[in-house]
This record gives C-alpha cells, sequence and structure tokens, in this order.
C-alpha cells in the first residue's frame, strides 16, 4: 500500500491496451490531430483520450524530437494518432463543447 493507502497509478504498456484485429495483429494508427504551441496541449489532448479508454501515439514531425531531448518542447508541435477503429470517437470527443455556464466561464457556484 502507498502513502495514505493509495496505491502507485501504474500505466498499462500499450502493446497491452492497443485494439487487435480479427486476426490478432494491431489495429494500424490513423491521425487524429496536430498540436502546436505548449507541450500542456498535447498532454491535455492525451489525458483526456486516456480518460476515455482510447489509447494515443505521438509523432514529432520535422525535427521535432530533437527539439523534444534537447529542449523539451517541439517547436514542430506534435502529432496524435489512435487505432483506426476508435477515430470516430476520438473525434468527437475533441469536438464536444465543454459544459459551462451561458457566460463562457465557470461562475464557482456549482457546489
Amino acid at each position: 500500500m502507498g502513502l495514505f493507502g493509495f496505491e502507485r497509478r501504474k500505466k498499462k504498456r500499450l502493446k497491452e491496451i492497443w485494439p487487435k484485429n480479427e486476426d490478432g495483429t494491431d489495429v494500424p494508427p490513423a491521425f487524429l490531430t496536430h498540436t502546436g504551441g505548449s507541450p500542456m496541449d498535447e498532454q491535455i489532448v492525451l489525458s483526456m483520450l486516456e480518460a476515455y479508454g482510447i489509447p494515443a501515439v505521438t509523432r514529432y514531425p520535422g525535427d521535432g524530437a530533437f527539439g523534444k531531448v534537447v529542449l523539451g518542447a517541439s517547436g514542430w508541435g506534435v502529432d496524435i494518432y489512435v487505432p483506426e477503429t476508435m477515430l470516430a470517437d476520438a473525434r468527437a470527443l475533441l469536438a464536444a463543447e465543454a459544459d459551462e455556464p451561458d457566460g463562457g466561464e465557470a461562475d464557482g457556484n456549482g457546489l
């Protein structure tokens, strides 16, 4: 048992959660979106997909992988791929609007 009775969250290996075709081969990845800007943009999308059980892989276009290693962030952004069998669900998830009050901002009175 971990600190304060919580177990350490263990991420499953990608190979274990990536869907398989009927013949047992991995479903090919399909392009979902390109995120630019800060590394936080990438993490928000990946966390949202993970929360809904959609595995994802990333690819840094151009010299982005080099920038990621040297600077900690890619200057070219990142491409996010999901299994092609889950592409429609992932697109719908990204397209869904946040459930916010009419003012566009949370008013803090939701409790």
